[in-house]
């Protein structure tokens, strides 16, 4: 069984930067594969969740929410296929955000729009477990209703692309 890890806010906008590449490097005994600058890293051959946290927790160069998911998580997100039925655009992005610990309280009705009245640059379609994945207008207004996204949601998340997401099903494919 091989584990994902999700590492919030990292190398973004010049905050938290570190190089995931001497990291994965640095835990080449779990078997790591980086993915690019992504803040995301595949453990192949992890031992246990624990040691691969431990290891993984004592080796970054600063403290940051760190999401760990079994393979089998994301490989019934892929099989779910959430963005089946959106009609994908040039000018939309589709992500999946991955919860971090247990929703403040109830998730809202979905879909959801951010902001709620007038065009929306943030649009939730769904939930499959601790996974709520979208789309999200490219518009330089995006990145501050993505930081919404949180507050709308009751509880704190790290986002990826979805493309992000498939190069890691290529990865646990590869196995």
């Amino acid at each position: 069984m091989a584990l994902v890890a999700f590492l919030r806010g990292v190398n973004v906008g010049g905050h938290r930067r570190f190089r995931p590449s001497l990291l994965a490097g640095q835990l080449a005994g779990h078997g790591v594969v980086n993915v690019g600058a992504t803040g995301l890293l595949v453990a192949r051959e992890p031992g246990s969740r624990e040691s691969f946290q431990t290891d993984l927790l004592r080796l970054l160069p600063f403290e940051t929410d760190v999401v760990i998911c079994k393979d089998r998580e994301l490989i019934d997100l892929h099989a779910s296929d959430p963005f089946g039925s959106v009609r994908l655009r040039p000018d939309l992005v589709r992500f999946v955000s991955v919860l971090i610990g247990p929703a403040g309280r109830r998730l809202p009705p979905m879909p959801l729009t951010i902001p709620a009245r007038g065009q929306w640059y943030v649009r939730i379609i769904g939930r499959h477990k601790r996974f709520v994945f979208g789309t999200y207008r490219r518009h330089m207004k995006t990145i501050r209703y993505l930081g919404r996204l949180e507050k709308a949601l009751g509880a704190r998340v790290t986002i990826r692309n979805w493309n992000t997401i498939l190069t890691v099903m290529r990865i646990l494919e590869s196995e």
